[in-house]
């Protein structure tokens, strides 16, 4: 079988690691792997393909700023990767993350419509579903189900400037993306997702399987916990609940530390004293013995997806209290961890308390029941395999599915 993966990135992060070791397992079964990518190449035991230029990426986000047309530009980048397409034939094209500054999904979609390939899509985010935004669950918007317009996320990713064409954006991808019919099938990476997708594209198969992490990475190091509570991220925009940290500062006992990673020089510098900031981290031993040493993980994140963070403090054996966003929720039970309604800061204190007296060997045994990487990632392989039949690849040419 021929396997191609379309993605923003095949470098770190959530996304390309996905891809990459979904591309590990292809190959082991004696299928043929690519990995199409618009940016930060990694080595992969894959075939890459980059998509476009960085001057195609700019001037993508030119044409998202000034026209609201994200994901309309990318035009001969993607005419290019389309040629490649249709000169590799494969039997399955499985879709990630597509914006980002790379890539025309109406072209994509066409040549996937003609092909009569298989797809499978991975939703990390709600993008497909809206005009212009990736979430809007932080601000309480419900204008995807009915049209939108008039957005009043036009200044958050992906920014625009000027012209709102949320209206057009959204009208354009109903039509593009309902276009293959039951070759395609949608993998929403939590429930917090997949339930947007299952009212807006009701006709269109769905599947939730929850992304994973290396436990071999991950795990309990056998080191006493601190007094310190932990926030992690890549990046810190106010979704991500900066501001909570320093309320929590505010109304915690002093004994108590809070460590945050990833913050940017400047937000550093304007922290309140109490609060011990660093950049984001390459160094995953050092992330790790911090996930060790932490005695809570907190996450007071106000829109997201399924956050890796969750399950990298689990795997570490440190419980974890969340915000009831997305698919945060999902990371945790009554044994591992404690949900708390978005905004309430007090409820996080109070979260704080009893899951400091939760047990690290159950959270470990939480994450390796659920969230084994290995685990979740067969299950895309099971669906590959479950979503192809032999006929389907004799009708398309091929010998078997294992040409």
């Amino acid at each position: 079988m021929r396997i191609v993966q379309v993605n923003v990135t095949a470098a770190t992060g959530s996304h390309g690691v996905i891809a990459e070791e979904i591309g590990k397992l292809a190959i082991l079964k004696g299928w043929e792997s690519w990995i199409a990518f618009g940016r930060r190449a990694r080595e992969s035991r894959s075939e890459l393909i980059r998509i476009g230029s960085n001057k195609d990426i700019i001037w993508h986000g030119v044409e998202s700023r000034l026209f609201d047309r994200h994901g309309l530009a990318s035009r001969s980048a993607t005419r290019k990767l389309v040629k490649q397409l249709e000169e590799i034939k494969p039997d399955l094209v499985h879709l990630h993350n597509i914006h980002g500054y790379f890539l025309n999904y109406p072209i994509l979609f066409d040549y996937l419509k003609r092909s009569g390939v298989r797809v499978i899509w991975t939703l990390h985010d709600c993008w497909p579903l809206t005009g212009h935004c990736a979430h809007f669950m932080g601000v309480g918007c419900d204008k995807w189900k009915s049209g939108c317009g008039e957005c009043q996320l036009k200044g958050a990713y992906p920014s625009g400037i000027f012209i709102d064409r949320s209206r057009k954006n959204w009208v354009r991808k109903r039509e593009v993306f309902g276009s293959l019919g039951d070759r395609l099938t949608l993998v929403a990476c939590c429930e917090g997702i997949a339930k947007y997708y299952r009212e807006a594209m009701p006709q269109t198969r769905l599947e939730v399987i929850h992304n994973g992490v290396d436990l071999m990475t991950y795990r309990p190091l056998g080191i006493t916990k601190r007094k310190m509570i932990l926030g992690v991220a890549s990046v810190w925009p106010p979704s991500k609940g900066l501001g909570e940290f320093i309320k929590l500062r505010k109304m915690l006992p002093k004994d108590w530390e809070i460590e945050l990673v990833g913050l940017s020089e400047r937000q550093i510098s304007s922290l309140p004293e109490g609060i011990n900031g660093r950049g984001r981290t390459q160094n995953v031993g050092e992330l790790v013995e911090l996930y060790n040493q932490a005695a809570v993980f907190v996450n007071p994140t106000f829109e997201d997806s399924f956050p890796t963070v969750n399950l990298e403090a689990l795997a570490c054996g440190t419980p974890v209290v969340t915000y009831r966003t997305g698919g945060s929720p999902e990371a945790v039970d009554e044994l591992t961890g404690v949900v708390v309604d978005r905004g309430d800061v007090k409820g996080l204190i109070e979260g704080i308390t009893r899951a400091e007296r939760l047990r690290p060997e159950d959270c470990r045994a939480r994450a390796e029941a659920r969230f084994n990487k290995d685990d979740c990632f067969r299950k895309y392989i099971e669906l590959y395999e479950n979503q192809y039949s032999d006929g389907d690849v004799e009708s398309r040419g091929y010998d078997s599915v294992n040409d």
